[in-house]
């Protein structure tokens, strides 16, 4: 069964909240005067880390899905090498 679908409630819940966030962008936008810059680059840096997160969690189960599973085979290289760039890309996506 494919990640997405097995994962599909909660990552369109993800993605809810997402569009929640770039909804309160657009009203900060819209409503806010001079000076609230900051307030609209904090929802601004909060919905990215949120995108970033979501690209993150459908990047690992695809690592895990099509490529190979570092749970089910941990000590063979492909399965450290898969790790190691789930790691690396979760940290870059922080």
């Amino acid at each position: 069964m494919s990640h997405l679908v097995r994962d599909k409630t909660k990552l369109l819940h993800r993605v809810r909240r997402i569009r929640g966030q770039i909804d309160a962008v657009e009203r900060a936008i819209q409503d806010g005067g001079e000076g609230d810059c900051t307030a609209v680059m904090q929802l601004i840096a909060a919905a990215r880390g949120a995108m970033d997160s979501l690209m993150a969690g459908v990047l690992e189960g695809h690592v895990r899905e099509h490529l190979i599973d570092p749970d089910r085979h941990p000590t063979s290289r492909e399965a450290r090498a898969a790790q190691e760039l789930i790691d690396v890309v979760k940290a870059y996506l922080r």
